[in-house]
């Protein structure tokens, strides 16, 4: 199928994508009014980041950016870890061995860390806030969205999906079942920035500006979130909830060193938590693998769990715009970014090399970037419950439709993608 073809599958994907969420949710009246701005905030923003020459230039320089911050972090691995850490090896590498002594544990993911105390400092030095209220005020205007819905779902793009709900914790009581949701889908359907990093050290050499596309997509997947979420779970008559600006609070962090130390922090739980994550949860499908190795081959290949994810998502990524010869592969993708993570996703994209048209590798790097998986969904509600616990009943019974929501809007995300020009993104 050409590309005009598949723009068009990706088009209609969009709407595929709405009318499941709505058969979700109680079926009452589509909000056409919402449809048409958050479908056309999307393309919007896509368009207007990748046409300009300014925004262009922008987002390419993240990934310079993300290049220099993996330097300066490798300066401190180097020091602490020595060579596992980055520094020059003790020794003669054997020729005919392997050439890579990069080891993520100890040379990647410390950038959360420090991604992490930057952000905390540049929240308290107020250009975060700055930022947020920006998005925030855009959301609520075009969105129709309250004060402290507006507010959390633009904290999301650049905080985590436990942190930003702290912005609008005085409200938390008092939110309406349908703003909770869609707070919770936003979350899912975003990514923290200070993640973003470690997503751009996987893909590169694979995307050429790989910083701007993961930025763009977080944003982009705000508006699709807040859609999904409105048509599974469309406010009450009497929500018509406060219409008024949030307002910031000032105290998170009380001097610039608490912020560095507190960031710091942060980033560790973030960073032991996502090692813990990586071992049990590959450990568990390696296992699941090792138990399947007595079916019969399929297709003369072995049944896996990657192989069955595959079939599962097929279907999905298909009406994302993927052509149904690679929709298995793209799909086993999808599959393991729910099932296990994002970052194991986005390793897996950029091992299959040539499994994947280009076309197909821009969907999937928006339609992966997300946390909407499993093991997120019990990371929500113990952030959520700490932040109020008065709505213990909601948030448990609302987390787990939040995964199939914000699985649904990063789909969606990737629709957006397709349904445009490839030649926007590469020229």
């Amino acid at each position: 199928m050409d590309e005009m073809g598949l723009q068009l599958r990706s088009s209609l994907g969009l709407f595929a994508f709405a009318a499941i969420a709505w058969i979700l949710g109680p079926r009452k009246r589509i909000p056409l009014v919402l449809f048409g701005g958050a479908i056309g905030l999307q393309f919007a923003i896509a368009f207007l980041l990748y046409s300009f020459s300014p925004t262009r230039a922008f987002l390419q320089s993240l990934t310079q950016f993300v290049q220099l911050l993996q330097d300066a972090t490798t300066a401190g691995t180097s020091f602490v870890f020595g060579y596992i850490g980055g520094a020059e090896p003790p020794f003669l590498i054997n020729p005919d061995g392997p050439q890579s002594l990069f080891i993520f544990g100890f040379q990647a993911l410390p950038m959360l860390i420090v991604l992490s105390a930057i952000s905390a400092l540049l929240w308290r030095w107020r250009v975060l806030e700055f930022v947020v209220r920006g998005f925030a005020f855009v959301f609520r205007k075009l969105l129709n969205l309250s004060g402290a819905a507006s507010l959390g779902a633009a904290a999301n793009i650049f905080l985590g999906m436990t942190e930003s709900p702290v912005l609008i914790r005085p409200r938390m009581p008092q939110l309406s079942r349908s703003d909770l949701f869609l707070i919770m889908t936003v979350g899912f359907s975003t990514v923290a920035g200070s993640v973003m990093a470690i997503y751009v050290s996987q893909l590169s050499g694979v995307l050429e500006g790989a910083a701007g596309h993961i930025v763009t997509a977080s944003l982009i997947s705000v508006p699709a979130a807040v859609l999904i979420a409105r048509l599974m779970y469309p406010p009450d008559g009497d929500a018509g909830e406060d219409e008024s600006d949030e307002k910031i609070p000032t105290t998170i962090y009380q001097s610039s060193m608490d912020a560095l130390t507190t960031g710091v922090t942060d980033g560790v739980k973030l960073f032991v938590n996502i090692i813990a994550m990586l071992i049990t949860f590959i450990a568990i499908v390696t296992l699941v693998n090792f138990g399947l190795d007595a079916v019969p081959d399929i297709s003369g290949e072995p049944l896996t769990v990657q192989r069955i994810l595959g079939w599962l998502f097929a279907p999905l990524v298909w009406l994302a715009g993927i052509p149904w010869s690679e929709a298995v592969d793209a799909g086993s993708l999808m599959g393991l970014k729910t099932a296990l993570n994002e970052i194991v996703a986005y390793d897996g994209l950029a091992g299959m090399g040539e499994a994947l048209s280009p076309r197909s590798r821009m969907i999937m790097t928006y339609a992966i970037c997300g946390f909407a998986n499993f093991s997120s969904v019990g990371i929500l509600i113990g952030g959520l419950l700490a932040i109020a616990p008065s709505r213990r009943a909601d948030i448990l019974q609302l987390a787990p439709r939040a995964l199939i929501s914000g699985t649904l809007a990063t789909l969606m995300t990737g629709g957006v993608v397709g349904a445009l020009p490839m030649a926007l993104f590469q020229g």
